[in-house]
């Protein structure tokens, strides 16, 4: 007799993810102990063997709750028995900008970039699921950010170089639970995650069970799949900006970026907000604080000018239109 059928569908997905990395390569899951990072490092240990590979896991202590060492160390114990080597835990110090969570992450992440270099992992494994996308999506359509906020997360990105996969994204949070149990791993609830106090915990315990109760069943799955449909368009969109930016774009001395107006009205607006973003964000303005208002505003600058001087954006910049051209240079 085969697997419990959640169990199964675990291993398939991280099996998946395996056979596109380098023969005999090192992976890493990063585990909290949840029963989704759980199921997925338990899947690891199954499967990296089977495929020739080495696999570890690591856990983030952030140090946010009393005992918090205490569970990492359990945590850690957990790995080790799963058959996972290297298995440790990493404290971090959470006090960047950008609120709790941001700050929170940005540490996990450093964390976990550290040890991805030191093992010379080929990748680290993370275990977001179908719920987690669904949860992004509706937090990104909140925040009225377009095409790319609702595109959610992608099955793998880099960042410092280090490549991170999310095997799990098509399998729902139930499915990781029973999964555990048939493996019998006993996962950890983060008090955090019935926290109202955070937006995502009130978007899973309040907004999605009561777009369940009010549409049927299946509102996560549609949604996730959304996000797929919506992130292939926002590819498309983003490679013919690409190269409306590299025709348009003029030379100019010293920090100022330029962009030459003849043809840029022309552009579909999703392609023409795209370039101007892009120009914005080369030219110095942080791309987490500069907005789709921001955004709309130069492009008034093209499209409805009527002598309107300039438009100033986030990192003490400033949009100007003169000579045929949009200028983004510091104020």
């Amino acid at each position: 007799m085969g697997p419990d059928p959640a169990v199964a569908a675990v291993r398939l997905a991280v099996r998946g993810v395996l056979a596109g990395l380098p023969p005999g390569a090192m992976v890493l899951a990063a585990c909290s102990g949840g029963a989704d990072s759980l199921a997925l490092a338990g899947a690891l240990a199954f499967e990296a063997p089977r495929a020739g590979r080495p696999a570890g896991g690591v856990t983030i202590d952030h140090g946010l709750q009393d005992g918090s060492d205490e569970r990492a160390d359990a945590v850690v114990r957990i790995m080790v028995g799963l058959g996972l080597d290297p298995a440790g835990s990493i404290a971090v110090t959470v006090d960047g900008p950008g609120g709790p969570e941001n700050a929170a992450r940005d540490a996990r992440y450093t964390a976990l970039n550290e040890a991805a270099r030191r093992f010379e992992a080929a990748a680290v494994l993370l275990g977001h699921t179908q719920d987690d996308q669904a949860e992004t999506v509706l937090l990104g359509l909140a925040r009225g950010s377009g095409a790319r906020s609702l595109s959610g997360m992608t099955h793998e990105f880099r960042r410092h170089d280090v490549l991170y996969l999310r095997p799990l994204l098509g399998l729902d949070r139930a499915t990781t639970r029973r999964a555990c149990k048939a493996m019998g791993l006993d996962p950890w609830d983060d008090p955090h995650n019935v926290d109202p106090t955070y937006a995502r915990v009130r978007v899973r315990h309040e907004a999605l069970p009561a777009l369940e109760k009010t549409l049927g069943p299946g509102v996560a799955e549609a949604l996730a799949r959304t996000a797929r449909m919506l992130r292939d368009d926002a590819d498309a969109l983003d490679d013919l900006a690409v190269r409306a930016y590299a025709d348009l774009e003029v030379p100019v001395d010293g920090h100022t970026v330029a962009i030459r107006l003849e043809g840029l009205g022309d552009l579909p607006r999703a392609v023409r907000t795209r370039v101007l973003r892009m120009a914005a964000v080369k030219a110095g303005s942080p791309p987490g604080t500069l907005a789709a208002v921001h955004v709309d505003a130069v492009d008034r600058l093209v499209t409805a000018w009527h002598g309107q001087r300039h438009v100033d954006l986030p990192g003490g910049l400033r949009a100007v239109r003169g000579y045929g051209k949009l200028l983004f240079g510091p104020v």
